[in-house]
């Protein structure tokens, strides 16, 4: 074999085997790209069921986030509601609590005018005697402290809010009668003399000013030649009207 054809023998088998690392390389590289796209065929669905599970999950939060805000608002809404409740209730309860005290306090008032319960309290006294001096030729009757003078005097202190009355000691009620036989007071049927005691309980103050105001009851009686004495006392104790009955 000439040289010429030696080197054609190996050019030749050089082109054959560049030629055998080709083809592998080209088999090599299409199968690389089919088992790629395979690959990408086979995930890609797989990802977009991802895809869309986490938007249908982000939506669902966004929903979630909406509808959270939508029941804080509505539960600050309640507690509104709620707290003007509560302070509407106090007020009622505010209220029934003063018109109960006042009721309690109107209730024990009438108790006491009535002479249903012990009183102790200050107040006043106010003393009615006869007159010690008769001109000759008048008469005596002009002269001595009777029913009239009394119940005046009774009447001004219940008008200045006397919360209780005694005459010589006996309670009076509001629904007590006072009479004159003679120079004998009858209180609700007990005998009373001169001079003749009312004790009243309250305000000493306002008491002795209703009986002592200029042309008042005290200016009146003096004009009767009735004597009276008015003292303020500190504590007085007057029992129930019913026990003195009893």
């Amino acid at each position: 074999m000439t040289a010429k054809g030696m080197w054609t023998l190996k050019v030749s088998s050089k082109h054959v085997l560049l030629s055998l690392v080709l083809l592998v390389t080209g088999f090599i590289l299409a199968l690389s790209y089919e088992l790629a796209r395979e690959q990408i065929v086979q995930s890609s669905p797989g990802d977009d069921r991802q895809w869309h599970y986490e938007d249908e999950l982000r939506n669902k939060i966004i929903l979630e986030q909406t509808v959270n805000r939508s029941l804080e608002e509505e539960l600050r809404g309640y507690q509104t509601q709620v707290r003007e409740m509560e302070e509407k209730i106090a007020e009622v309860d505010e209220l029934t609590e003063l018109r109960t005290t006042n009721l309690l306090d109107d209730v024990e008032r009438l108790r006491k005018i009535v002479g249903a319960v012990q009183v102790k309290g200050p107040g006043i006294e106010i003393s009615l005697s006869d007159s010690s001096y008769i001109p000759e030729g008048e008469n005596p009757n002009n002269y001595i402290v009777h029913e009239q003078h009394v119940q005046k005097v009774v009447d001004e202190l219940l008008v200045a809010g006397a919360e209780a009355i005694a005459i010589n000691g006996y309670r009076i009620s509001h629904q007590s009668y006072i009479q004159c036989i003679g120079p004998v007071i009858m209180v609700d049927g007990n005998q009373s003399y001169a001079p003749f005691t009312i004790s009243a309980i309250g305000d000493p103050d306002i008491l002795g000013k209703s009986i002592t105001f200029p042309g008042g009851v005290h200016d009146q009686l003096i004009n009767d030649e009735i004597v009276v004495k008015l003292d303020t006392k500190e504590s007085i104790e007057l029992a129930p009207y019913l026990a003195e009955r009893g």
